[in-house]
This record gives C-alpha cells, sequence and structure tokens, in this order.
C-alpha cells in the first residue's frame, strides 16, 4: 500500500507520487482525500479561496491562515473520530504577490495541522507542487517544479512515441469529508 512508505504525519512534495495514485490509497484506506489545484490563485486571499472553495469550508471561514488551520484541526476534531487524511495541493503559486515566504506560511499551516493530528494519533499527509518561475527555480531540484508564465520557456520537440502528460480530472475530494457539516456537528 502506497501510504505505508509515507510517515503519517507529513508535509512532502509530491515527487513521484500522483494524486491518483494518492487518491486511490486514500481512499483504500479509508482516510479523506483532499484534492486542490492552484493552478490560478496569484495572492494568499486568492490561495485560500480555491482551498476553501476546494475543501468545502464554511461561509463563515475567516480566508486567514489561522482560520484555515482552525478548519483543519480543532473544529474537524469535535466533530469526530476522524480516519485519516491525504491532502493535495498541487501548483502552489510563485512570483511577486505569493512570494516564497508566503508559501513557506501556507506550508506551515499544514505542518502545524500535521502536529496536531500526531497527538491524537491521526495521519495527515500532506503532498504539494509548486509553480515556479524559471529563474527562481535555478538550481533547485528538490521540489516537483513546473514553469509558470516564463517567456524563457522554449517548446521542446516531443516524439510521438514518448510518455504522454496526465491531464488532471480529479474531483477536489473523494469522502464525506465537508468541513461545513462537519462543523454544524461540532
Amino acid at each position: 500500500m502506497l501510504l505505508q512508505s509515507v510517515r503519517p504525519n507529513i508535509v512532502q512534495a509530491i515527487r513521484a507520487y500522483r494524486p491518483e495514485d494518492l487518491q486511490q490509497a486514500a481512499n483504500a484506506a479509508g482516510q479523506h482525500f483532499l484534492y486542490t489545484n492552484l493552478k490560478g490563485a496569484r495572492t494568499k486571499q486568492d490561495v485560500l479561496d480555491v482551498i476553501a472553495r476546494d475543501f468545502l469550508f464554511p461561509d463563515h471561514f475567516g480566508k486567514n491562515l489561522d482560520a484555515l488551520y482552525d478548519c483543519m484541526t480543532d473544529l474537524v476534531h469535535k466533530s469526530g473520530p476522524q480516519p485519516g487524511f491525504v491532502v493535495v495541493l498541487e501548483l502552489i503559486p510563485g512570483g511577486t504577490e505569493f512570494d516564497r515566504e508566503s508559501r513557506e506560511q501556507l506550508l506551515d499551516a499544514f505542518r502545524d495541522a500535521a502536529d496536531f493530528w500526531s497527538e491524537r494519533k491521526v495521519p495527515f499527509r500532506v503532498f504539494y507542487s509548486m509553480a515556479l518561475s524559471g529563474k527562481e527555480s535555478a538550481g533547485n531540484w528538490d521540489k516537483a517544479d513546473v514553469a509558470q508564465n516564463d517567456a524563457t520557456v522554449k517548446p521542446v520537440k516531443v516524439s510521438k512515441n514518448a510518455v504522454q502528460p496526465i491531464v488532471m480530472n480529479l474531483p477536489p475530494m473523494s469522502s464525506v469529508f465537508d468541513t461545513g457539516a462537519l462543523l454544524a456537528a461540532a
């Protein structure tokens, strides 16, 4: 099983994992699968809006990192026992409006949530990829980088026998994880 090879409470680059495989592994383990693609987000507010929409946060979500942490932890915990979480944050933006510090603050909120659930012996795994400009990602091979809006990127000839890219069409979630309903039950 895929999740057995990953620590139960961790935030890590997605690297060789495919979101589809993570979704299947979460389903097989009976855990919540939360997926968001942040490709169109540019600012911190955009990122929080997309996460709130895709994770079905309640309308009163405060749209800040403290509220994100609260929706992922204490309020959900109060609704009853949880089976575990697999979270995929695809294409966290890079650029002047959402810089490296902003990305680290976002990931820190998820790291804090992982610590919260670890104390309660509930698996909470977060996998992420970043959309970085070519300039910022130069020499940084430790992340699943994707060049975005970079004028220096040139098309590459690809053989028709080459492996074709996978088009993601995942649902935002595949469990009954609805924070609005969970918060109402709390």
